[in-house]
């Protein structure tokens, strides 16, 4: 019964906020005509007005995100040419991010450093368990497996960490930065206001949820090794 629990709790503090986080965005996708301008648009309205003409908004297929290198707002199609609720408000706290840029927050600058740092650290940490059962069988040492095994659960834990390190950084994008921006320039209906709070909550967790998914591969690398 206790191992039952625990795998509950296990399931949902890894399940919990990537399904809530899905559910909230997909709630207020509708109507999709709820806003006559699209998020692309509105990000580009509210980064001219605070002098950042030079960040780009693209299009992008790998999830919304603010790229600090390349100075750019990127939004997926569904926010990019969206007119929902959901577009209108995302859109707003990427721009919060590059808000947070101009500015020079430094917390950002150092989600930044250790992103970079940590770049291909998890497919280091898939070949590194790959390896682990083989170099305890060659060496015929069990414990150079297990020290080989334990690196790569620590690397592909690595995400993980820095989003949880950093997620500060999410919750000021979306309410020092983008709820203000959307109140300032009175850019909400009536009624919406509280349906952005709990949108703007989605938008901060979207990386953490993912990174709490992406711990799913340690447990199916444990599967596999005990085989």
């Amino acid at each position: 019964m206790t191992i039952v629990v625990f795998i509950v709790v296990i399931l949902v503090i890894v399940f919990g906020p990537g399904i809530w986080v899905s559910r909230i965005l997909d709630k207020y996708s509708v109507p999709a005509d709820r806003y006559s301008g699209s998020g692309s648009q509105l990000a580009r309205l509210l980064l001219d007005r605070n002098g950042l003409q030079n960040v780009q908004v693209e299009p992008t297929e790998v999830g919304d995100h603010y790229d600090p290198e390349a100075k750019a707002v990127r939004l997926t199609s569904d926010k990019f040419d969206g007119h929902s609720l959901t577009a209108i408000t995302v859109a707003a706290h990427e721009v919060g991010h590059a808000l947070q840029d101009h500015h020079g927050y430094r917390p950002l600058k150092l989600r930044t450093r250790l992103v970079k740092a940590t770049r291909g650290i998890e497919k280091i940490g898939a070949g590194v368990l790959m390896i682990s059962p083989f170099l305890g069988i060659v060496t015929r040492t069990p414990y150079v497996g297990l020290l080989t095994f334990g690196a790569g659960m620590l690397t592909l834990g690595t995400s993980a960490l820095v989003h949880f390190i950093t997620l500060p950084t999410e919750f000021n994008a979306s309410f020092a930065r983008a709820l203000p921006l959307l109140d300032d320039n009175a850019i909400l209906k009536d009624g919406d206001k509280r349906h952005a709070h709990k949108l703007l909550t989605a938008a901060a967790l979207t990386y953490v949820s993912a990174s709490l998914m992406s711990l799913l591969n340690i447990a199916r690398w444990i599967a596999i090794l005990r085989r």
